[in-house]
């Protein structure tokens, strides 16, 4: 029988969290049930870690996540004494800032391509959400990657890398963000990422096709976000901030961390949350037009609702809603960035939701659900459409509303036709589960819903 090695690189990183091997066991068993994965991880399974066994691979990386949020810094399982074959040494590709982001992006794209689980099966990190916060200028400082090749890039070349991306955008609010994926992965590696590198006919250029590739990047990540893969939509927000950085547009790494913040808020992970917004924007406040910065004070004071600061949120929320109506009256254009989500009063509308249902205002919570699925045009964004409806349906039941909860359901299936996406079948079937006591009372209503729901997931 042959004999164990201890692992003493784990063992003196347990030491230093100063957690009981069956408190890292519940640690490793949250950070996988976030990844959609069951484990009955114990103290012993542990112990024999420690004592030298080898994880699983997936394993391995949950229990990297798990550490590095109680310590504060990114680890690895690399680190740990716990390499993951399958992963290439490459675990920690896309959660770090410093160097060309493109670096990071090629093998992480190589990687998706292939349909290595490494990356899609990764957990959000706590330790990584705070690079950004110490990195405002470290890249900005940076030259561009060195300039070869006979071909100069001008704004006919930044012109239509904004018409790819903004044509995948309409697609993934079409269709879901499965749709069209690896198609956005192939044209940013083989066309974008070749222009970054290239020779510029000037450097507002430069600027704007950094920024352009920023925005690509970012829809990555909300493509990862939407089929569930929070670790790879946040490695691919990091690379896209790096970008935004880079390219030195006024505002523009600063609603990269505005995602960051809303990405850390839905799933309650707040720790670093409240500074990611706050940062953010600070670098767009006085630098971006007035709609725009009511983008990012209304996720500033959803951190502020989180944080129970009432007050502070309802002076934010009041701000916002003043930028936004200066903005509409001067007809302000808002930067190809700020419009990720479309026109901006339905995104100040569905997080003011946010704030309201955050601080237990239910009725004005719905009335603003409503409003911002009205103020999106439906044809383009029947996604996020139909889950602003889902989240007004699920405040109206809060509210013992249940046919008005039924109707606003009902209205939000109506958009759901032909997407494939992974949060509107969670809404769905976070619907039935709702329903399930009212069905049992005989409720037509209810009835003739869940039997939708049930058509709708299995055609889905």
């Amino acid at each position: 029988m042959a004999t164990r090695t201890p692992n003493d690189r784990l063992r003196d990183v347990v030491a230093e969290s100063a957690l009981t091997y069956e408190a890292v066991a519940k640690a490793v068993r949250s950070v996988a049930a976030e990844c959609g994965t069951t484990l009955r991880t114990n103290k012993s399974a542990v112990d024999h870690w420690v004592q030298g066994a080898k994880p699983h691979s997936d394993t391995a990386r949950y229990l990297a996540v798990a550490l590095s949020r109680r310590l504060g810094r990114v680890l690895t399982p690399a680190d740990l004494g716990l390499a993951a074959p399958d992963a290439d040494g490459h675990d920690s590709i896309g959660l770090n800032l410093g160097g060309d982001p493109l670096d990071s992006l090629i093998p992480m794209w190589r990687a998706e391509l292939d349909r290595r689980r490494f990356l899609t099966t990764s957990a959000y990190s706590v330790a990584a959400a705070a690079l950004p916060l110490a990195h405002i200028r470290d890249m900005a400082e940076r030259t561009a990657a060195a300039r070869t090749g006979s071909h100069v890039i001008g704004m006919a070349e930044v012109h239509a890398v904004r018409d790819m991306v903004a044509m995948f955008s309409d697609m993934d609010e079409r269709h879901g963000g499965k749709h069209g994926r690896s198609a956005l992965v192939t044209y940013l590696r083989d066309d974008v990422a070749p222009l970054c590198r290239g020779r510029f006919r000037s450097d507002e250029v430069r600027r704007q096709l950094l920024s352009a590739a920023s925005r690509g990047v970012h829809l990555l990540g909300w493509k990862s976000y939407d089929a569930g893969q929070q670790g790879l939509a946040q490695r691919y927000y990091l690379q896209s901030y790096g970008l935004a950085v880079e390219s030195g547009l006024p505002g523009h790494d600063g609603f990269v961390m505005r995602t960051m913040a809303m990405q850390g808020l839905k799933l309650h992970r707040p720790e670093h949350c409240q500074g990611l917004a706050e940062t953010g924007l600070g670098r767009a406040k006085g630098r971006v037009d007035a709609q725009t910065e009511a983008l990012f004070r209304v996720v500033h004071a959803h951190t502020l609702a989180k944080a129970g600061l009432r007050s502070a949120a309802l002076a934010e929320v009041g701000h916002a809603r003043t930028l936004l109506e200066q903005g509409t009256e001067r007809g302000d254009e808002v930067p190809f960035w700020g419009l990720a989500w479309g026109p901006p009063d339905a995104s100040v509308f569905s997080r003011t939701a946010k704030v309201f249902e955050t601080l237990g205002d239910h009725r004005a919570a719905a009335a603003e659900y409503l409003r911002a699925a009205s103020a999106r045009p439906a044809g383009t964004y029947a996604r996020i459409v139909a889950l602003d409806l889902v989240a007004g349906a699920e405040i109206h039941l809060k509210r013992g509303r249940i046919e008005e909860a039924c109707a606003t359901w009902g209205q939000a299936m109506d958009h759901m036709d032909g997407v494939r996406s992974v949060r509107t079948r969670k809404a769905v079937k976070a619907m039935r589960a709702d329903l399930a006591p009212f069905r049992a009372r005989g409720l037509r209503c209810t009835a003739e819903l869940d039997e939708r729901a049930a058509d709708f997931l299995a055609t889905a």
